[in-house]
């Protein structure tokens, strides 16, 4: 049976550092993403890194891959100076790189994405069958049968095409394995399933950086931790040396009062309702009501068909049977011009490649969907809309230099909020937020939260979809489960139990 050599029995040797990061600088012209880093990494540990958005650990770990040069600093991998002039000369030293964002590509198969690069041949042709076996074998490691090795990568949900980017590091022998928020498209079985994949590279030999920020995976899984906050190592040490709260204070430079805040908010009248809702495979025959001023949460696991009734009702995906009824008025068959016009907003879980125009500007971004108010015989008055991007920006508290940023340059949870201001400035009374705090830290998505709240109190109708089960139970008035396209009875929040939760969504 064909293994990866990562997975097959390595002598450790302790005697010096795997990896050595030491004062790394990185400037991107007026904007100091790193200044002065520390990051020491030994072999056959699993070492986490933490901190906010914007903290540094995107731009350390791409100096790490090869992606960006570092101004100042000095790297070392098993004692040996290390400076990549790519990624293909940092995989060809043993650095093996899983994004946060995907980096696939979308009309290659997965087999041809995990073997991109490191493609076996002799005498210039493919040894195909050879190739075919490694992807197939690795796949099997991951336990998802339903990810075929001759799928077009860019037909997978974002979930699943993750775990094509966690199989195509797995495929190199790495002496480090980079992992950035590894499991933010994941559920939970698969984050375990990730965990024990990860344990088997630490007792291979492997080095692993974790970068996480749900905590109490850094928890369960991490040997120890660095923190960043503002470019700078802050603290680091062996994860049990710091309890959730410290590491919290540590990222944010102060406490945390509240990560869920409830806002008080009333449930009014109907805003939408669907009646027997099919779709071309899901959802299958769903009905459910969500009212003005309320926060219904969808929970389930990756394929559940979460993601594909929220495009139903706004419109992306076709609808086979059933009707969506919006403000008394009922269609068969929306459209997504006509949802917005309706008041529906929708937030994709794939900000890149969906939700945001990453070389645009944020203006250009938060204002697409509704540019009218700036229209003046076929011109836009430009001056007028960056004022009041800049009043949508200070609301949300998006840090970025202003309205005429790229988008793509902000991080994570920053680009989730001109996400959701865009629906906001659309006017949208219906929002459909498909993962609205993945990749976001612990203090953005409390931010979130508190902005979910305002909304619901406000009268805005929320209907939220989420592989964390703890912010849905934070957060929402009521919640149903989604499994195999049908979903459960929606109840509220108090009546349900986590266990009870879980084996809804997984019993099929």
């Amino acid at each position: 049976m064909f293994l990866p050599s990562i997975f097959l029995p390595r002598e450790l040797s302790m005697d010096s550092a795997r990896l050595n990061m030491s004062g790394i600088h990185k400037r991107f012209g007026a904007t100091q993403a790193l200044g002065g880093v520390d990051l020491e990494v030994q072999p056959g540990e699993i070492h986490a890194l933490v901190g906010e958005n914007g903290a540094g650990k995107s731009t350390l770990v791409k100096v790490l891959s090869g992606v960006v040069g570092a101004d100042h600093g000095a790297m070392s991998l098993d004692g040996s100076p290390y400076n990549p002039r790519g990624p293909d000369d940092a995989r060809r030293h043993g650095v093996a790189m899983v994004y946060q964002e995907l980096t696939l590509a979308p009309d290659l198969t997965v087999e041809a994405n995990i073997t991109l690069g490191i493609e076996k041949s002799r005498l210039g042709f493919l040894r195909r069958r050879e190739n075919r076996r490694q992807v197939v074998k690795i796949l099997d490691i991951l336990e998802h049968p339903e990810i075929a090795a001759d799928t077009p990568a860019g037909s997978l949900s974002p979930a699943a095409q993750q775990l094509v980017e966690i199989a195509r590091a797995l495929l190199v022998d790495a002496r480090v394995l980079v992992l950035d928020e590894p499991t933010s498209a994941l559920n939970e079985k698969d984050a375990r399933r990730l965990f024990d994949i990860m344990r088997r590279l630490k007792d291979r030999g492997v080095s692993v950086v974790f970068i996480s920020h749900f905590l109490e995976e850094v928890q369960e899984i991490a040997d120890r931790v660095t923190i960043l906050r503002d470019g700078r190592s802050v603290a680091g040490g062996p994860v049990g040396d710091f309890t959730r709260e410290q590491m919290v204070q540590l990222m944010l430079g102060h406490s945390l009062t509240e990560q869920f805040p409830r806002l008080r908010h009333q449930m009014g009248e109907p805003l939408l309702s669907i009646e027997n809702l099919g779709g071309m495979r899901f959802p299958r025959d769903v009905s459910m009501t969500l009212h003005r001023g309320e926060i219904l949460g969808l929970f389930g696991v990756i394929g559940a068909g979460r993601t594909e009734l929220l495009r139903a009702i706004f419109g992306l995906d076709p609808v086979r049977r059933g009707t969506v009824v919006v403000r008394g008025v009922s269609c068969s068959h929306p459209r997504t011009r006509s949802s917005i016009d309706l008041g529906l907003g929708f937030l994709s879980e794939d900000r890149v490649h969906e939700g945001l125009a990453p070389t645009q500007s944020i203006a250009d971004n938060l204002t697409y969907s509704r540019l009218r108010p700036y229209a003046l015989l076929g011109w836009l008055k430009l001056a007028k809309r960056r004022d009041v991007v800049r009043q949508w920006l200070t609301q949300l508290a998006v840090r970025c230099s202003g309205p005429d940023q790229p988008v793509g340059e902000l991080s994570g949870g920053n680009q989730q909020k001109v996400a959701l201001g865009r629906l906001l400035h659309q006017q949208a009374d219906i929002l459909l937020l498909d993962e609205p705090t993945r990749g976001v830290d612990i203090a953005g998505k409390t931010e979130i939260y508190r902005l979910i709240g305002e909304l619901a109190a406000q009268g805005k109708a929320i209907l939220m979809v989420s592989s964390y089960l703890p912010e849905l139970l934070g957060i929402c008035d009521r919640l149903a489960v989604m499994s195999r396209g049908r979903l459960s009875a929606v109840r509220p929040v108090a009546e349900w139990r986590a266990e009870e939760i879980m084996a809804l969504a997984t019993r099929g």
